[in-house]
């Protein structure tokens, strides 16, 4: 075999390795690129799934109300709650605000067991004394104050909560401090949060302070 031969047989053999190393870099690029395209959906995903729970998180914390105080209002009737929005919470139909009071109730169960008596209603549907409904803002020193609706973020209000529906149901504050027994608050905001509060009257004076 001469020279001539000899070197073009050793430039075939380059090039098949040549050939060789060119496939499997294509296919560590394809492979790469794949690899970045399933990390890329998956943090995308993630990024998704982590702004969605922040926002419901934040919905849940901001759009809720904040219970200020609770006094007696008609002691037979009805308690006034002093509230405003949590802060973060955007301004929301007075509508969207719906509460719940349930109170022991030792006479009203089968054979005259314990029963829990349950009223509810809307902060801008409320039978309260007077057939009042409204939601009043604490600067409003009108003598026929303005009806508030919606209700802002960062204002503090008031609004009769009439806790005896005259039918059965009756946790007004002298019903509880006949019964010796506390009332439950809750205040649900439409697409938002919930609070609870514990009701204890321990005077059924009009005025009196609920703990």
């Amino acid at each position: 075999m001469n020279n001539t031969q000899e070197k073009n047989m050793k430039n075939d053999s380059l090039a098949a390795i040549g050939i060789g190393a060119m496939i499997v870099f294509i296919a560590l690029i394809l492979v790469a690129a794949v690899a970045a395209a399933v990390i890329i959906q998956t943090a995308e995903k993630l990024q998704q799934n982590a702004q969605s729970t922040g926002d419901d998180t934040t919905d849940e914390m901001s759009g809720k109300v904040q219970i200020l105080n609770v006094f007696v209002d008609d002691p037979a009737e009805s308690m006034v709650v002093y509230f405003r929005l949590a802060a973060g919470s955007d301004d929301t139909a007075a509508g969207d605000i719906l509460w719940q009071v349930f109170c022991e109730d030792s006479t009203g169960g089968v054979g005259g067991g314990p029963a829990t008596d349950r009223i509810a209603g809307e902060f801008d549907n409320l039978a309260g004394v007077g057939g009042a409904s409204i939601v009043i803002a604490l600067s409003d020193a009108a003598a026929v104050p303005a009806i508030v609706n919606p209700v802002a973020a960062g204002t503090s209000y008031r609004v009769a909560l009439d806790v005896n529906d005259n039918a059965g149901a009756d946790c007004s504050p002298t019903t509880l401090v006949t019964r010796n027994v506390k009332a439950s608050l809750y205040v649900h905001v439409v697409g938002g949060g919930s609070t609870y509060d514990v009701l204890k009257v321990n005077s059924d004076t009009r005025g009196a302070v609920v703990v």
